[in-house]
């Protein structure tokens, strides 16, 4: 290598030490918080560990009973888990951006205001959002639901809505879609509001016609990178939302009707002490969000 490249070179790397130092919190704090967790519970995932004694390593045992010893999994958390998440996730999505788009169609007040109200539910502590719902759905004649559908003359008794096994699940699905206009809605919004105006001026040009085709030819093209973040950000937020289940009837659920994920992740950590099982159903979590990310960034990525 001749001087001259050398020279180039470090030039080069000098003019990136602002940078690198720039990144450097981020990076502690991401291996810190994030990539040692992983890789520790990567090696947990082959061991037996009761966090008291030393874990025993157990090779893929944990895996293997996993899918073929755990019922409970297979037959409630994994269907629920689903289930949810392609209502909350794929659906919340879909309403994020609906509602994104209504709202870029209004004025700057009206507009923030709406927006404010949409995105205020995910700032709610989870204590707060339970109170709230458990009075809503209490299973008694002073629960909201429970008088409107009796004066309604729907129901003549009241329904205990929090252990019944057939409309828990559905509760959990609807708090998590009035909670699901998080970040993902406001980057859609932000998106929505930042695609050039000429382009809906050519599009017009070539022959689009109403804001539906707008929003088909012009809208979403044009906002892919808002499009997959706000995918991303939805999928991990419908996968590891098991606190809704949890704080509304606790854990394990009644017949284990709203048993996602997350919360079988809990009762065999926290609750069994069974770290190393625990461990494998949280890395089995890991690769199913991976294949759901993979798939928004086909379908929102840049070539």
């Amino acid at each position: 290598m001749t001087m001259s490249k050398r020279t180039k070179i470090s030039r080069r790397e000098n003019s990136n030490k602002a940078g690198y130092l720039f990144v450097l919190p981020y990076a502690l704090l991401f291996a810190v918080f994030i990539l040692t967790p992983v890789i520790l519970a990567i090696i947990l995932s082959f061991t037996n560990f009761n966090t008291i004694q030393f874990p025993k390593f157990v090779g893929f045992l944990n895996y293997i009973n996993l899918i073929t010893g755990d019922e409970v999994f297979m037959q409630y958390v994994l269907p629920n888990t689903v289930t949810y998440a392609l209502i909350v996730g794929v659906g919340g999505y879909v309403l994020a951006f609906l509602m994104a788009w209504a709202l870029a169609n209004l004025p700057s007040v009206p507009r923030t205001i709406f927006a404010l109200i949409l995105y205020s539910p995910t700032m709610t502590t989870g204590v707060a959002m339970t109170v709230l719902w458990k009075i809503m759905f209490t299973g008694d004649q002073t629960g909201y639901f429970n008088s409107w559908l009796m004066d309604l003359g729907v129901i003549n008794e009241p329904i205990i809505w929090l252990v019944n096994a057939d409309y828990l699940l559905p509760i959990v699905i609807i708090i998590g879609l009035w909670s699901s206009m998080g970040v993902g809605f406001l980057s859609i919004l932000a998106g929505i509001l930042n695609t050039d105006e000429s382009l809906y001026e050519a599009a017009a040009i070539d022959g689009v016609k109403n804001r539906f085709q707008e929003m088909f030819y012009v809208t979403i093209p044009s906002m892919k990178p808002q499009m997959l973040f706000a995918a991303v950000m939805q999928i991990v937020g419908a996968f590891q939302n098991g606190q809704i289940a949890s704080m509304l009837a606790g854990n394990p659920t009644p017949g284990y009707a709203a048993q996602l994920i997350v919360n079988h992740i809990e009762d065999y950590g926290f609750i069994r002490y069974e770290m190393g099982y625990a461990a494998a159903v949280s890395v089995a979590l890991l690769l199913i969000v991976q294949v759901f990310s993979k798939i928004s960034t086909k379908l929102f990525g840049e070539d």
